[in-house]
């Protein structure tokens, strides 16, 4: 039997926490023949896989036109707090998530790897849950052979800039982890380093059409060592239906 071809990974948001933790990941996959990491400024890493590309996002569609790839993984994202509004806000996490999304259509990918958040819903009294969900809805419009949807909940992992919220969740979530079952257990926090192992599942995966991911269907895909040719079933996949 051939070897599978090597992906080639178009990648937005690296320069953020979960997209740091994606690319480093994404670079020790031995699937993964190369990887287009697109960023508003220098990543200021070197790998022989890794091409950093400096864009525009107004412009992005014209500035990566030709470009071709077989995956496209979105870690955009941003907190009220960074944008200084909500339209800020809804710029970053629909706007320019679409607009890459557009772009990674044009470039011939089958699968659009999102990293979205629990309980993401259009019809959320929550402001940002509601974006989420929008976001998602959006996504699904674009027409992607596969669309995967990671929605974590309070991502474990060191950021530059820690607000004191952020750092109580961080001690106190290991201890209430277990004791979140059943419907809950979507709300459970994971490592970032876990969703950035899920990414590279997901590349992996055989899966096509609409799926979403939350905490146990996250640590199924971190599971995925090699390339699926036929969908493995998963009953951890959350997809919601309306």
């Amino acid at each position: 039997m051939p070897e599978p071809e090597a992906k080639i990974v178009l990648l937005a948001g690296a320069s953020g926490l979960v997209g740091d933790h994606a690319l480093t990941a994404l670079l020790d996959a031995p699937d993964i023949g190369r990887v287009f990491a697109i960023t508003r400024r220098p990543l200021g890493r070197e790998h022989p896989r890794l091409a950093n590309r400096i864009v525009q996002f107004n412009n992005l569609e014209a500035q990566l036109k030709g470009m071709t790839c077989h995956v496209a993984v979105c870690c955009l994202g941003t907190t009220i707090k960074q944008a200084g509004s909500q339209e800020a806000f809804r710029e970053v996490d629909i706007d320019s998530v679409l607009t890459f999304a557009r772009t990674a259509k044009a470039a011939q990918a089958q699968r659009f790897i999102v990293v979205s958040a629990a309980a993401a819903d259009p019809g959320s009294k929550n402001f940002y849950l509601r974006t989420k969900g929008e976001m998602e809805e959006e996504l699904a419009k674009v027409g992607f052979v596969s669309l995967d949807i990671l929605q974590p909940s309070l991502l474990m992992g060191l950021r530059r800039q820690m607000r004191p919220l952020e750092i109580l969740g961080m001690l106190v979530m290991p201890l209430i982890n277990p004791f979140l079952l059943g419907q809950r257990e979507i709300y459970r926090a994971i490592s970032v380093k876990t969703v950035a192992a899920a990414i590279v599942g997901a590349t992996r995966s055989g899966r096509k059409g609409i799926q979403r991911y939350t905490y146990a269907g996250m640590q199924a895909l971190t599971r995925l060592k090699s390339v699926r040719t036929v969908p493995l079933p998963d009953p951890n996949t959350q997809q919601r239906r309306r």
